[in-house]
């Protein structure tokens, strides 16, 4: 099974971004999307797939977070 993760973008060049996953910064590709810094992204396998809503994507992250909880 393979899982997309929101993050949110701080800096963009050309078609690569610079995501933010709870305070890890990695490269991704946002190719196939528009987005600007500040938007968040749904990434799987280093692309971005869509660019999110913030309440939508932190409903996720926040689901994340409960689920290292319980499983950790």
């Amino acid at each position: 099974m393979c899982v997309a993760v929101p993050g949110k973008v701080v800096a963009i060049n050309g078609d690569m971004a610079q995501v933010d996953f709870k305070g890890n910064l990695v490269p991704v590709n946002t190719g196939l999307v528009d987005p600007k810094v500040g938007d968040y992204v749904l990434v799987h396998a280093g692309c971005a797939i869509e660019v999110m809503e913030k309440d939508k994507a932190e409903e996720i992250i926040e689901l994340f977070m409960e689920l290292e909880e319980v499983m950790g």
